[in-house]
């Protein structure tokens, strides 16, 4: 389609007639510079670097500045569609305006290290608030036109220079506090995300975050998702769990909430469809920083954090010695390099060892994603395996400086073997000890013998 029209290779003059608008040392064509016909041939696509005179403001501290260019990416996205100039990014005007409704997707990220979102316009490298301007790279859409003449290359470059002007408008009657305030909350979650190794945590869940999603068909995944609409019950924590106090470093806001120590293990623990999933996706959202309004400012996790969960991947030399003592029939190697494909279970030991050999601050443990056998014993299981409930209890070492955050509703050899035990009724936050959970289960365990044994 590029070569037919011939516009790909206009985009050159398409950038002249744009001017000034155009960040021109950050001009990358084909990559974030570009324009193409649309695959249904109704619409001109069209990518562009541009650097809008809004200087990032003197008083907002530049590590901050993720947080103030969010604010106005979004008070942009909710310009476009009243303001003719910005009307390109949502393509309103293109026969199919829902192919480029990612453009304008709200977003209440600050900053990740992950590449969740990247088909979204969002605080990154490619948009920055610095102190020569807002350079942001833009994508629009505007019908299609015919071939690259000089009458259409000129338009669509007065479209783009139209484009800029709209969002330095825009840009200008973003309040500074809405800046600032946004900037504030960048800081916190990075300077808190500093600071909690030093205070023995690897994550801290403060009071008050909104952790349940609503996802869309451009946020997909938990951790680009936004917070959930109607009805959302914010995490407190229990007092049994000794809440931890905070001062915020940049805002001087204290907040209180779940501290969770380097080392431990921390079961969330409840019945079906509690919320015990959405939290610990919170706890690992917490590596990204969020945008006021998002539920998750206060949930701050140190990077690095891993996930172990069952699948089934082709082995090549993968460390299962952890859980396993001998290969199953069909696997070849040793245990401490397995060749062949891997089961669920195995999958989930090599994830596991190689978090421990990484060094990884943090494992989480979903037991509706995990191998059931690797958790826990069952009677019939053969001495082969050791599951983590009897590593829990008398060979933690081999962990190393591994926090472990399992959730779990059912498996109570586990959940016996935790140092703190989370409770979630009716999507609240409760607690219980050690000791009580264990009476509690020898109890339920003899209730099942008279049952067994046909007197219950």
């Amino acid at each position: 389609m590029m070569s037919r029209d011939g516009w790909m290779a206009a985009t050159g003059k398409v950038v002249s007639v744009a001017g000034g608008a155009v960040d021109l040392p950050r001009v990358r064509e084909g990559t974030n510079t570009f324009v193409i016909r649309s695959p249904d041939g109704g619409a001109l696509q069209f990518s562009m670097p541009l650097l809008i005179p809004a200087p990032l403001p003197a008083e907002i501290d530049r590590h901050g500045a993720d947080g103030a260019t969010w604010a106005i990416i979004e008070a942009v996205k909710r310009r476009v569609p009243d303001e003719p100039h910005l009307r390109p990014l949502g393509g309103l005007d293109t026969p199919r305006p829902r192919r480029y409704a990612a453009w304008t997707e709200p977003v209440t990220i600050l900053h990740s290290e992950s590449a969740m979102g990247s088909g979204l316009w969002k605080a990154d490298h490619e948009n920055v608030l610095a102190e020569d301007g807002f350079h942001c790279t833009v994508k629009g859409a505007v019908p299609y036109p015919g071939g690259p003449e000089p009458r259409t290359v000129r338009h669509l470059g007065e479209e783009v220079a139209a484009l800029a002007d709209g969002v330095l408008a825009t840009a200008r009657q973003v309040p500074g506090s809405t800046l600032k305030d946004a900037a504030l909350w960048s800081l916190d979650q990075k300077a808190l995300r500093a600071r909690l190794p030093a205070m023995g945590l690897v994550a801290f869940l403060g009071d008050g975050t909104m952790p349940a999603r609503t996802y869309t068909p451009f946020r997909q995944h938990y951790r680009i998702a936004g917070p959930k609409d109607g009805v959302h019950i914010p995490f407190q924590c229990p007092e049994t769990l000794e809440p931890v106090e905070v001062e915020l470093p940049a805002s001087g806001r204290v907040v209180t909430g779940l501290g969770i120590r380097r080392r431990e293990a921390l079961v969330i623990s409840g019945s079906n469809a509690q919320g015990k999933t959405t939290l610990i996706q919170a706890i690992r959202a917490g590596e990204d920083d969020h945008a006021p309004g998002d539920g998750r400012e206060l949930a701050v996790t140190v990077r690095g954090a891993r996930t172990a969960e069952a699948g089934g991947l082709d082995l090549h030399g993968a460390d299962v010695s952890l859980f396993f003592h001998r290969l199953p029939p069909g696997m070849t190697g040793t245990t401490k390099a397995a060749f062949g494909q891997g089961s669920g279970s195995m999958t989930m030991a090599m994830q596991f060892a190689a978090a421990i050999r990484e060094e990884a601050p943090l494992i989480v443990v979903d037991e509706d994603r995990a191998a059931a056998n690797l958790l826990v014993a069952s009677c019939l299981q053969e001495e082969d395996v050791t599951p983590l409930a009897r590593i829990l209890a008398g060979d933690r070492e081999v962990l190393g400086d591994a926090t472990l955050v399992i959730a779990s509703s059912s498996l109570d050899p586990l959940i016996a073997q935790a140092d703190r035990i989370l409770v979630l009724r009716g999507h609240q936050a409760g607690a219980v000890s050690k000791s009580a959970f264990r009476r509690a289960y020898l109890e339920h365990l003899e209730g099942l013998m008279r049952q067994v044994e046909g007197e219950g």
